[in-house]
């Protein structure tokens, strides 16, 4: 590939987390298998992560020379859109008619806008360069989301929604992904993984500070429900949700949230 031992090295590291990551929500879709049913999950987390797959397989497509970001995105590819299908399969009609809506209009209309456009409209390096800085653009936003958990953690002074190890392996990947992009001198791997770094660290940092050492039992289910950006959509507004099945929810949402491929 042309790369340097340690940028290959840097790079498979980043791969093998990665896939982890990709794996975490495994026991959220056995879970969905086993009840026949989507309860109140989403499928926009999914989603999100196929598009962002996509756009970094089309990147290191016309990049050229990036076999390693080939691989681990079209590994991503692959996962989501078993993840998805699971979701579309045992979703009620209204979930999987606004899943469809979905990924229509984003794995769909807005990623075949975008490989038309910057082929039609710029070639070369250029192209590179446009497609790169869409890659940013929409890292940045999808790094952006475990915001909303590190909120709830300062708000319930409890750890019990954002797993360490999560945030640990997702730390890690970012440091992997910064290097492997620095070291083949590639600005837009670089560039997000910079704030992945910084979101990862900032949530350990609010692991360390809110860690009880009795664990975390008692939480303010006000303060959740409060901070709790999507609540459940596919179940009917009658239906009463014990405290045991929120909080399953709540730590689901924590590992949608922090998926991201490169």
């Amino acid at each position: 590939m042309g790369h340097s031992p340690w940028a290959l090295t840097a790079g498979i590291l980043g791969n093998i987390i990665s896939f982890m990551v990709f794996l975490a929500p495994m026991s959220t879709f056995y879970r969905i298998y086993k009840k026949r049913s989507t309860e109140g999950f989403q499928a926009v987390p999914y989603i999100v992560a196929l598009f962002s797959a996509m756009l970094w397989l089309y990147y290191a497509f016309i990049k050229t020379n990036v076999l390693l970001l080939i691989i681990i995105n079209s590994i991503g590819c692959v996962i989501e859109a078993i993840y998805i299908a699971v979701f579309l399969a045992y979703a009620h009609k209204k979930a999987r008619v606004r899943a469809a809506k979905i990924i229509l209009l984003l794995d769909g209309g807005i990623f075949s806008a975008i490989v038309l456009s910057t082929i039609v409209l710029s070639k070369g390096d250029t192209r590179v360069k446009v497609v790169g800085w869409i890659c940013v653009g929409f890292a940045v936003c999808v790094f952006a989301a475990p915001l909303s958990i590190m909120k709830l953690v300062i708000a319930t002074k409890s750890v019990e929604f954002m797993p360490f190890n999560l945030s640990f392996f997702l730390t890690i990947s970012a440091v992997a992904w910064f290097s492997y992009g620095l070291l083949i001198k590639d600005l837009y791997v670089m560039l997000p993984n910079v704030l992945g770094f910084l979101f990862g660290l900032a949530q350990m940092i609010l692991y360390v500070i809110y860690k009880k050492p009795g664990g975390n039992k008692k939480v303010d289910e006000k303060a959740v429900k409060k901070n709790i950006a999507v609540k459940p959509a596919a179940i009917d507004d009658e239906q009463k949700i014990m405290t045991e099945e929120w909080t399953n929810q709540v730590k689901d949402k924590m590992e949608n949230d922090n998926m991201m491929p490169v």
